[in-house]
């Protein structure tokens, strides 16, 4: 017995050692692709004057740092022809806009100028239903002992909405969304719900909900099933390619990331108790 133990406490130990060694994989990089941060947002009680559009590119597997595009030239474009410029914050990569106008139902167009190529995005500023009040239930969870947070709103009658709900909470890193439509609630008060089960007094949460499109509402249930609900942000590269509504017309095959949108928000910061 022990002439056969011994040999196979060694091969056991040999192989413990060997799965401690760190491999690094070779990967394939490709070109580097423009990625567009352009999420125009009109907090309820605001002007929305104040907007800003980030610019990064793709970049390796193992890279550390997100590298930031300077130079492009950006503007939006209303249905009326007014011409809304973004000027470059310095070696930022954001643009910002100090007195762009908000207004629900018209048609916006994106337009940047980066590297001699030109993309563009068009899409329709869409209205919210406000958070009517926000609610704390210490027995929520599927144990029926965690810390619940819910924020209720009025789904309009008579009409397709579709809602962005974001919570960041002061206990984790990342941000959890969440796309809904209204097609089992159309017409009725609905709420969205944290999704953090560690939650205890004296934690905050800032949450907000954002009117979106229909095809916003199908391009972030598709980044939130590639990605998972909590991330550093609807832009941030996933593990497959996906593409938004915005086009390089110079060089299609040089297609972008990211996605323009535009639509009211609601937003509340609220302390556990």
């Amino acid at each position: 017995m022990k002439k056969i133990l011994f040999p196979f406490l060694i091969l056991l130990i040999g192989l413990c050692c060997s799965c401690e060694e760190v491999v690094d994989l070779k990967l394939d990089t490709a070109a580097p692709r423009l990625v567009i941060e352009a999420s125009i947002v009109w907090a309820k009680g605001s002007t929305g004057n104040a907007q800003k559009i980030k610019l990064t590119t793709t970049t390796g597997y193992y890279d550390t740092e997100t590298p930031v595009v300077t130079g492009a030239k950006i503007s939006i474009t209303n249905s009326s022809n007014t011409v809304f410029n973004f000027v470059e914050i310095p070696n930022t990569g954001e643009y910002s806009c100090t007195n762009f106008v908000p207004e629900i139902g018209k048609t916006y167009t994106l337009t940047i100028i980066n590297n001699g190529e030109t993309y563009t995005g068009s899409e329709i500023f869409q209205s919210l239903a406000p958070i009517t009040r926000v609610e704390q239930n210490n027995e929520g969870g599927i144990t029926g002992k965690d810390i619940e947070v819910k924020a209720y709103f009025n789904d309009p009658a008579n009409e397709d909405n579709y809602y962005l709900f974001s919570y960041q909470y002061s206990n984790e890193a990342t941000i959890s969304y969440r796309a809904e439509e209204d097609k089992f609630f159309q017409g009725n008060e609905f709420f969205s719900r944290s999704q953090n089960d560690e939650l205890k007094a004296g934690d905050t949460i800032e949450l907000s909900h954002m009117g979106i499109s229909k095809e916003y509402y199908n391009y972030m249930n598709i980044l939130i099933g590639i990605v998972g609900s909590n991330s550093g942000g609807p832009f941030q590269t996933p593990a497959a390619t996906v593409r938004g509504n915005i086009k390089n017309i110079s060089n299609p095959k040089n297609y972008p990331l990211g996605y323009f949108a535009l639509g009211e928000t609601d937003l509340r910061h609220y302390v556990i108790q």
